[in-house]
């Protein structure tokens, strides 16, 4: 991890438990395997699938941030980082195999993360492919856009005034 520190995850009973991924070869083919599944098609769409690139890449990803295996009812359905820094708390890899996608999961899950960072009074942001769907998951749960590259979305929870009142409070 560059500049940040791995945010605790605590499990969302009853039935969602967060295991942070070693740092070993196992977690990193396992984790590049819930990022292929989930995201090959929306890079495909746009540059093609190289999977000696898409593995570099990852690596990085995998080096760089604290990533968990998302288990529901004890079975691994992805991963997900949730990261601490000065300003705000960074919210990625967040990947579901298809077979556990538009299940509700993806909502409870980045419930369950927007609550910590409220907690912890910090605005929480992410980034996206322009063309992936998933943009639509992040405006229902109070993301908004701050900035583009040429393919990413950038966005941001701010706080919430509840938030900022329960902040206030322990100050």
């Amino acid at each position: 991890m560059t500049d940040g520190v791995r945010l605790h995850l605590p499990d969302l009973p009853p039935d969602l438990q967060f295991a942070v991924l070693p740092r070993d070869e196992q977690a990193f083919a396992w984790s590049f395997e819930v990022k292929r599944a989930a995201m090959r098609g929306y890079i495909e769409t746009r540059w093609g699938w190289d999977e000696a690139l898409q593995r570099r890449l990852h690596r990085e990803r995998f080096e760089e941030k604290p990533l968990a295996r998302i288990l529901w009812r004890d079975r691994a359905i992805g991963s997900v980082s949730l990261m601490r820094l000065v300003t705000h708390v960074r919210f990625g890899e967040f990947y579901l195999f298809p077979d556990y996608q538009r299940l509700g999961l993806g909502s409870r899950i980045l419930r369950h993360c927007t609550q910590l960072t409220d907690a912890a009074s910090l605005p929480v942001r992410l980034e996206y492919l322009k063309w992936n769907p998933v943009g639509t998951l992040y405006r229902r749960h109070g993301f908004v856009v701050i900035g583009e590259t040429e393919s990413h979305w950038l966005m941001e929870r701010p706080l919430t005034d509840s938030s900022r009142f329960a902040f206030d409070r322990h100050a």
